[in-house]
This record gives C-alpha cells, structure tokens and sequence, in this order.
C-alpha cells in the first residue's frame, strides 16, 4: 500500500479538533472570565448578502455582531436574519470592533485577501470564500500571515463542496493503487461567460450604494448596472472575468475543482507553469485557458504535470467510451494501470492495460475509511472553539490558489515560466515577476 504522511493529513485534520485543544490561544475577554471556549462566537460577516445567504443557518448559532456591506439594501436584508447585529459599510470600520472573535468574508474577489490579512493581524478567526486572492502575491501574503498565527487561528477557504464524501473515496483510491503509480492530472471547467472589456459609465449608483468602497483597492472604473445584474448568490458572474475585479474561472470554479485533485495527490507548489488560450485581453480573463503545472514529487508519487483546461479546452479521454464533456466541472487522474474520472459526487474507475488487474490495489477496509466532514462552515466554528485545525486552511487554500493564479502569469507572459516557490518568484522572466503582483490604488494596503 502506497502511504503519505501529506496526504494522510487531511484524515489528521478531520479528527484532531478535540485533541489540539491545548493549542487554543484565547481572547482576552476569555481568559478573564467573560465566558467558557465553548460559548459562542462574536462574528462579524463581512458582505452581508448574495453568496452570504449560504452562511445564515451555520452562523445562526454564533453571535453575529456585526454586519457589513457596500450596499445598504443587503444590510437591511440581512438585519432580517440577525436583527440585533450592527452595521457598517465599510469592512475597515467593522474590524475596529474590540469584542470580534471570528470574520466571514463574502465580499468581491478583489477584497478577500484585504479582509482575511486585516483580520488575521486583529486577531481574528477567518472564512473566507474563494479565491483566498486575486494575485500571486495577495495569496502568499495571506498565507504567510496564516501560518505565522496558526497556533491562534483557524481559517478555512470557502471550497465547501470539500464536504463532499467522493472527495473522500478519490484520495482513498489514488492513495491505496486503484490507478499503480500516479502518473499525471487532468481538471476542467467548462463554464463559458464571454465579455469584451470593461463596462462603459452608465446612469449613477444607488443611494444605497457605496460605491467607491466596492471598487476598493482596484483602480478606478465607471459604475455601471451590469456589475450588479446578477442573481443573488452568483453575481460574481457579472464582474469577475475582469482582470481588477477577479480571476475569471480560475479563481471561481477553478478553486472548487482544483480542490478535487489537490486534496487527493498531496499537493504543494509548482516549480513552473506554461498556458495558453484565447488572445490576451487587457481587461477581460481567458475563457479559454490549458494551465500546465509541474509538481515535485512527495513521499509516495513521483514529480507530476498537472493540467487545468477551461473554458472548452478539454483534455483526451482515457477511450472513445468516456465523454468528458459531459462532465461541466471534473478531474482525471492517470496512473500506470488506468484511470480515475471523477466530478464532485461520484467517481469511475477504469483499469487500463494488459498489466491493469487489480491485484497492486490495496482496497482499504470500510472501517478505515476516511471519516465525513459533516458541515463545512461548521467544522470551522468548531476549530474556532478548540483544536484550530480545517480541511482548507489558509496553507492549504493558499497554495491551490497560487498556483492557478501562477497559470494565469504564464499565459500572460506567453513562455514557460521557471518558479522558485520558496521565495515567490519567477526566475527566468522579469515581465512575469512583475504581474505576481497588481497595484492599488492610493490609500489601500493588504498589511493593514
């Protein structure tokens, strides 16, 4: 049987909330007395509505003391839910609040990394939705601020479809060699939303909404009711293709889809990346896009090319039998005798070769198998109140998000980019160390 102690980490974190206890870093307000660890915690949520609606059942047993949102509709919407919380429209201003044990971040993609960093430096538990951000540098900024108060804190990036039992099965299966040894990874999205550049000035924003603090740290543009056309919950969809604005695919279903594979191959950071795609456009992401990453090898697989195809791009079946395009959002994984094709809840195996008979598959027993989540936003209140440890941290999160967001430099750059992950930075291209980073506007900083 093929073993790993980084992947078998994810069975670690799923079980050790209880034992890691001790750990646990409190509040002052705690360690005077106000209250017991296992009280509840004083949360603000940080973009009140849309995707946020998906977190009031978790969070209806926590205390939501704060409210906050660029539009003031939405705070009235969400006052509905959390009545007695206060509000604010500005995250800045919420994050002044002396009695906040944790944060929920459902605000732009431009914004997370603001939000989650501020945060974290307050001393402050996080979830963040994906992506953690919106540059190399925002996602190795924030990771590093993580890992230097792991001991305090507990973070999870919002991949929630993680929760999903078939994440489970996979990293069992590719672990235990259903597939012999692990030879490449194919995953995709097919999600297609065309635009051809930002949106011209069109009538004047609400009175409702603040719009300069929805723009943020982004260079300015003209508002424009396009960018809040969307249904609640996926109006991202009307603004995140733009390159201020966010990551098109790659930071969007890219982070869920990525997260299939990532989980279950013990992943860490390339050392290059190459892409293609549609023409570049200055002020539109790729919709088109084949990503190609190296991993290095751990300490049960060899070095593997990583694959992500987007937007139409697909990789070639494993037979003429298989059609992946019907799968919208799926990952392949290639091994010497066969191959695994999974979506989110299910997955098929398919030996391959005269050598493919199962005999080098060490089926584990259903008593060891991995264990269930249960609620992803609940395994995260939990880890705030003892044990600290998630299935998405801010390591983890963090790495998965760089290096997609690491593709998008290549494609950028148009050549083969060398990377040195220990120090972030691209070794044979000036123009690519360059766009690891995007600039802000004045008055914005990511280390507030």
């Amino acid at each position: 049987m093929m073993k790993t102690k980084s992947v078998e980490r994810r069975q670690f974190l799923k079980t050790a909330a209880a034992a890691g206890a001790g750990l646990l870093v409190l509040p002052s307000r705690i360690l005077f007395g106000a209250e017991k660890p296992s009280d509840k915690l004083n949360i603000a949520l940080i973009g009140a509505h849309g995707r946020a609606t998906a977190h009031y059942g978790a969070l209806s047993s926590e205390n939501v003391v704060a409210l906050c949102d660029v539009d003031e509709t939405h705070l009235a919407l969400a006052a509905q839910k959390f009545p007695k919380a206060k509000h604010y429209v500005d995250w800045r201003k919420c994050l002044e609040r002396k009695d906040l044990d944790a944060v929920v971040c459902c605000t732009t993609d431009h914004t997370h990394a603001f939000v989650a960093n501020w945060a974290m430096n307050r001393g402050l538990h996080v979830y963040c939705e994906k992506p953690l951000g919106n540059s190399v540098e925002e996602a190795r900024v924030v990771r590093a601020t993580y890992l230097k108060n792991k001991d305090k804190l507990a973070t999870q990036v919002g991949t929630q479809r993680h929760e999903n039992e078939n994440f489970n099965r996979v990293q069992e299966m590719i672990i235990d060699g259903a597939i012999g040894e692990l030879k490449a990874v194919h995953v995709w999205g097919n999600r297609q939303i065309r635009r051809s550049g930002y949106l011209p000035a069109e009538g004047t924003p609400p009175k409702t909404l603040h719009y300069d603090l929805w723009i943020g740290p982004s260079p300015n543009h003209p508002y424009n009711p396009g960018y809040f056309s969307g249904q609640p919950g996926a109006n991202c969809l009307s603004w995140n293709m733009y390159w201020d604005f966010g990551s098109g695919q790659v930071g969007d279903m890219g982070s869920h889809t990525m997260d299939l594979a990532w989980n279950a191959i013990g992943a860490g950071l390339p050392t290059s990346a190459e892409a293609t795609g549609d023409a570049f456009n200055p002020e539109v992401t790729p919709v088109e896009l084949k990503a190609a990453f190296e991993l290095p090898a751990n300490d049960w697989r060899p070095a593997i090319p990583v694959i992500w195809y987007q937007g139409g791009a697909m990789p070639s079946p494993p037979t003429e039998c298989i059609d992946l395009n019907k799968i919208d959002h799926g990952a392949m994984f290639k091994g010497a005798q066969g191959f695994i094709v999974a979506d989110f809840n299910n997955r098929i195996l398919f030996p391959y070769g005269k050598d493919a008979d199962l005999t080098y598959y060490n089926r584990r027993l259903k008593e060891k198998l991995l264990p269930a989540m249960g609620g992803f936003q609940q395994e995260w209140i939990g880890a705030c109140k003892g044990g600290l440890k998630t299935s998405c941290d801010f390591d983890y999160g963090g790495m998965l998000i760089e290096m997609m967001l690491l593709g998008l430099v290549a494609y950028r750059v148009g050549k083969k980019l060398d990377y040195d992950a220990a120090n972030g930075r691209v070794t044979n291209s000036p123009e690519g160390n360059d766009l690891l980073r995007r600039q802000y506007r004045e008055g914005w900083t990511i280390n507030g």
